[in-house]
């Protein structure tokens, strides 16, 4: 009795042991992108850099922009375990003023679902400021 209790025992461990399922995780570098004060038209690219620190290979399966203005492009491969990836983010900076969107990740992941962020300002240049003043003249600024 005791033996077969003891082998029921092993065999319990090891089947449990076994049936721990492989996950992928997303592990951003930061979930913030801050572009500072840039120029009006200048370069609206940018990128959120990660790792998948799981034992199973992470498919990014959507990346969702909470505006039109802002364009992200999300890996098309699995990216495996200890692997990097990035999601690139790409803003119109034909927009003049404050940025303040919320990308959203969907993936296989433990946390299906990362919002990250980009903030910063876009400037009007200085050929805008000189037409505004033109147009408006002197005696209206």
């Amino acid at each position: 009795m005791k033996k077969i209790i003891t082998i029921l025992f092993v065999g319990l461990v090891s089947f449990g042991i076994q049936a721990q399922e492989k996950t992928a995780k997303i592990e951003f570098k930061e979930d913030v992108v801050d572009y500072g004060e840039i120029a009006k038209g200048s370069d609206g690219v940018r990128a959120f850099e990660f790792t998948n620190t799981g034992t199973a290979p992470l498919i990014i399966s959507r990346v969702y922009s909470s505006c039109g203005c802002t364009i992200p492009k999300k890996p098309e491969k699995p990216i495996q375990p200890g692997e990097t990836g990035e999601i690139q983010v790409k803003y119109d900076t034909k927009r003049v003023g404050p940025i303040r969107k919320t990308i959203t990740v969907y993936s296989n992941a433990d946390t299906p679902t990362v919002a990250l962020k980009i903030k910063g300002k876009v400037l009007a240049g200085n050929n805008e400021s000189v037409m505004m003043k033109k147009k408006t003249g002197p005696e209206q600024q």
